[in-house]
């Protein structure tokens, strides 16, 4: 079980200043999600073949083909403003 000592020290690592009910909460909610980790680690997976998608037909996967790619001159056509074939862009950072 996690104790307040413990999330003081994640809270240190992570560098966090955490209320008196911030640690309460978090210190319950941490126990909870160790305890469900606990739970999915006792559960009997050495029989089971490890798979990397849950539905077959989904497979995000394509074949690696050649294709021709946009020249400069037409990606510039989209950019309201264009200077020296770059997109123009207000400054927002004054120096």
């Amino acid at each position: 079980m996690i104790d307040r000592q413990h999330v003081l020290h994640i809270a240190k690592l992570a560098r966090l200043k955490l209320s008196q009910e911030e640690l309460e909460t978090f210190t319950v909610s941490l126990g909870s999600i160790l305890n469900y980790v606990e739970q999915l680690n006792s559960v009997e997976t050495n029989n089971i073949e490890p798979t990397c998608f849950i539905a077959p037909e989904h497979d995000p996967l394509r074949s690696d083909t050649e294709a021709q790619s946009l020249t400069s001159d037409m990606l510039l056509q989209n950019g309201p403003d264009v200077k020296n074939n770059y997109f123009a862009v207000p400054k927002i950072i004054d120096y």
